[in-house]
């Protein structure tokens, strides 16, 4: 993977996961049952987006323990924020808890493509100084 698919990736994660972000600020406004119909309207446009992104990502890389299956499931259990809000507390939390095990699995993701990123880099940097000196 070059350089500029590497950083373009990671560019692309780093945006999903503000998505993801969103989408929890979404689950606290159902806990405090404070929302309008403009949230509602936001919620289910970060759900298309994490949903549409997944798609792009999913054909980039491996995702390794992030599957569809897992993002769709918690993206059609939670159909409003009205929904949400009407859920008693411990189907709330399963919620709360999918969402958080896709976060940090993402976020997993995101490390292993700086590491990439890092040794892409690192690669760059010696062909460079070992193509200088063969040049000299």
């Amino acid at each position: 993977m070059s350089k500029s698919n590497v950083d373009q990736l990671i560019a692309r994660m780093e945006n999903y996961l503000e998505c993801w972000k969103q989408f929890n600020t979404f689950m606290n406004m159902a806990r405090t049952k404070k929302f309008t119909q403009e949230d509602e309207s936001q919620f289910l446009e970060i759900k298309s987006v994490i949903t549409q992104e997944l798609e792009l990502i999913l054909s980039a890389i491996d995702c390794g323990p992030i599957s569809r299956e897992d993002v769709h499931g918690l993206i059609a259990g939670a159909p409003s924020i009205r929904y949400l809000s009407e859920m008693n507390d411990n189907a709330l939390r399963n919620v709360e808890n999918s969402w958080h095990k896709l976060f940090i699995g993402l976020q997993s993701l995101l490390g292993q493509l700086k590491v990439k990123q890092g040794q892409v880099e690192g690669k760059s940097l010696m062909s460079s100084l070992f193509g200088s000196r063969r040049a000299a």
